[in-house]
């Protein structure tokens, strides 16, 4: 397997403040519980172990109960999630694999009936960060669990 570059080193800066973008989410309208079923729906998508593993221990760590996280793949099946939360992860889903035909009404409006505006613009730009992160991420091949300490997600007693 070909040794990957450490996008970190490589552009400290870019990283720096994307990283500052992310924390920034956590003052959005969107509580906790929400931003750790987007994070994970969004790294199941695109396939980002790294990303995967350590939103998972974060929801362990927020308190997340463990068979929901076994839903959150079947979320649609799964009677354990509130409709805002099952608007959320639908607009994820959408967001994270965009149709040829862009975001359907339907869709749309589902999400709003349920989300505010603010809601609504806070989630999609929370989307935005999961997806730009699983996507440097999965290029760059980083391995579940490397920086656990550094993101205290070792607390989680997951390793």
């Amino acid at each position: 397997m070909t040794q990957r570059i450490d996008y970190q080193k490589q552009s400290p800066e870019l990283f720096k403040k994307f990283v500052e973008f992310s924390l920034a989410l956590r003052k959005s309208s969107i509580e906790e519980s929400i931003r750790d079923l987007v994070d994970i729906r969004a790294s199941q998508l695109n396939g980002c172990s790294f990303c995967l593993d350590m939103h998972v221990k974060e929801a362990t760590i927020h308190g997340e109960r463990p068979l929901r996280l076994h839903h959150v793949a079947a979320w649609r099946e799964s009677t354990l999630f509130s409709p805002r939360e099952r608007a959320a992860l639908a607009w994820t889903e959408v967001l994270t694999r965009i149709p040829d035909a862009g975001v359907p009404d339907e869709i749309y409006e589902r999400v709003r009936e349920t989300l505010s505006e603010k809601e609504l613009s806070d989630l999609t730009f929370l989307v935005m960060s999961i997806n730009a992160w699983n996507r440097v991420n999965v290029g760059f091949r980083l391995v579940p669990g490397s920086y656990d300490k550094a993101f205290g997600v070792d607390q989680s007693g997951l390793a």
